[in-house]
C-alpha cells in the first residue's frame, strides 16, 4: 500500500551519483522530464537525494532541489585498512538512512529514479517500504550490486546493453540505451563548419582525446608519449580532468621544447581540464568538438561510449582496467562487436603501437566511414526520452 498524498504536482526523486556515468544520464532524464511538464502544462518537481558529491554539484547546476545525505560503501575486499573503512562506512550508511527516512516522508514523491551505486541504497530502502514506484537504469554490460538487488522491487528496469537482460527478470527490463545529453547530439553541424567555429586547421584530423568526467592519468601519460610521433600530421583537444591539467601543461612544455624542438607544432596540441556543455563555439565546447572531430580516443563509460555513437564517430576505446566488475572491459567490447570502435587494453598500450594505430585508422577514409556508420547505428539518441515517458505514464 502506498502512503502518496494526491497531489497536482508530480514529484520525481532521483538518485546514485559518484561519478559522470551516474550523473550525466539522471541529468538527461530530468530534462526530458522538464519538457514533458511544459507539453501538458502539469507542474513538476524533481529532486535530487545522494551523497554530497560530484554528482550533487552537477545536478544543482540544472536547478533541480539537492537533498544531501551520508553515504557509505561497502567493499568485498576485506584486507585491515577496508574492514576499517567498512566498520566506519556502517555508521554513515545508518546517518544516511535516518536522513532519507525524513526526506521521503516529507516529499513522498510519485516514483524513484536510481542509476545505482552506493548512495542510491537509503533512497531505495525507503521507496520499497513506503511502496513508491522505482525505477532503475543499468549503464554498463554488467549490472553493479545496488541494481541487482534493486531490480526485484523495481517496476521497470532500463538496461543500455542488450545483453544485460539477462541479469533481470525478462518482463519487466527493456533495453533503451544509456540516457545521453541529447543537447551535445542532436544538431548536426558539418566538420568543417566546426572547425573553422573553433578555429582549428581545417587540413589536419582531429583527434579527441575524453578521459571521462575526472579524466584519465594513463591516457595523459600515453598521449603526452605520442606527441612526437604524431603532432606534425594530427591536431589533439586533449581533456585532461582537472586535477592533472597543471601537470599535463608542464609535460607538454618539456616535450615541446627538448622533443620535439617545434613552437610550430605546439599550436596543434590544445590540452583543457574539463570541456564544457554549450551552444557556443568556444574552444571548449564539447558540443562543437564532437561535430568536429574526426577520430576520438575515450574510456569506455557507458555514458562516452553511447554519446560517441549518437555522433557517429570512429573512437579507439580504452577501459579502465580496475573499474569494478570489469564493467569498462565488458562495455569495451560489447560496443566493439558492433565495429564502430577499435578497444585497446592499457597493458597494451605502447607509444609505438599506440600512434602507429591512430595514424593508420585516420589515413584509412573507408574503415573511418565504416566504424561512423557501425556507431550511428548503435546509437540510441532517444533512450532519455523513452524512460522519462515510462516515469511519466506508469508510475504516475
Amino acid at each position: 500500500m502506498s502512503y502518496q498524498i494526491p497531489s497536482q504536482t508530480i514529484r520525481i526523486v532521483l538518485t546514485g551519483g559518484g561519478s559522470g556515468g551516474h550523473t550525466f544520464p539522471l541529468i538527461a532524464v530530468a530534462r526530458e522530464l522538464r519538457k514533458m511538464s511544459q507539453k501538458k502544462g502539469q507542474s513538476l518537481e524533481l529532486f535530487y537525494i545522494g551523497p554530497d558529491d560530484f554528482a550533487a554539484d552537477f545536478v544543482r547546476q540544472e536547478g533541480i532541489a539537492v537533498k544531501t545525505i551520508l553515504g557509505g560503501k561497502f567493499r568485498r575486499d576485506w584486507s585491515p585498512g577496508n574492514l576499517l573503512k567498512n566498520i566506519v562506512d556502517i555508521f554513515k550508511i545508518i546517518g544516511g538512512l535516518v536522513q532519507t527516512y525524513y526526506y521521503l516522508l516529507v516529499l513522498m514523491p510519485d516514483a524513484i529514479f536510481s542509476k545505482g551505486g552506493y548512495g542510491s541504497f537509503p533512497v531505495v530502502f525507503w521507496g520499497i517500504v513506503f511502496a513508491i514506484p522505482i525505477f532503475i537504469h543499468e549503464s554498463d554490460a554488467v549490472p553493479g550490486l545496488m541494481n541487482k538487488m534493486s531490480a526485484k522491487f523495481s517496476r521497470t528496469i532500463f538496461v543500455s546493453f542488450p545483453d544485460t537482460q539477462r541479469y533481470f527478470p525478462r518482463h519487466k527490463t527493456i533495453v533503451t540505451g544509456n540516457p545521453i545529453r541529447i543537447d551535445l547530439v542532436a544538431e548536426r553541424i558539418d566538420p568543417s563548419r566546426a572547425k573553422e567555429l573553433l578555429k582549428l586547421d581545417n587540413k589536419r584530423p582531429l583527434v579527441l582525446v575524453l578521459g571521462g568526467s575526472q579524466g584519465a592519468q594513463h591516457i595523459n601519460d600515453i598521449i603526452l608519449d605520442i606527441l612526437p610521433e604524431v603532432i606534425d600530421r594530427v591536431q589533439i583537444v586533449h581533456q585532461t580532468g582537472n586535477k592533472n591539467y597543471q601537470q599535463v601543461q608542464r609535460e607538454a612544455e618539456i616535450v615541446f621544447r627538448e622533443i620535439i624542438k617545434s613552437e610550430e607544432n605546439k599550436q596543434f596540441y590544445h590540452p583543457y581540464p574539463f570541456l564544457i556543455e554549450t551552444d557556443k563555439p568556444v574552444p571548449h565546447s564539447l558540443k562543437f568538438l564532437y561535430a568536429a572531430a574526426d577520430l576520438i580516443i575515450a574510456r569506455a563509460g557507458s555514458g562516452l561510449i553511447f554519446e560517441i555513437a549518437a555522433v557517429g564517430k570512429p573512437s579507439i576505446i580504452i577501459p579502465l582496467p580496475w573499474a569494478s566488475q570489469g564493467h569498462q572491459l565488458k562495455n569495451a567490447y560489447a560496443y566493439e562487436k558492433s565495429g564502430a570502435c577499435v578497444v585497446v587494453e592499457e597493458k597494451n598500450l605502447r607509444t609505438n603501437i599506440f600512434s602507429d594505430l591512430i595514424l593508420r585508422l585516420l589515413q584509412d577514409k573507408k574503415k573511418l566511414a565504416q566504424m561512423s556508420k557501425a556507431a550511428l547505428s548503435f546509437a540510441k539518441p532517444q533512450a532519455a526520452e523513452v524512460i522519462a515517458q515510462y516515469l511519466w505514464s506508469r508510475g504516475l
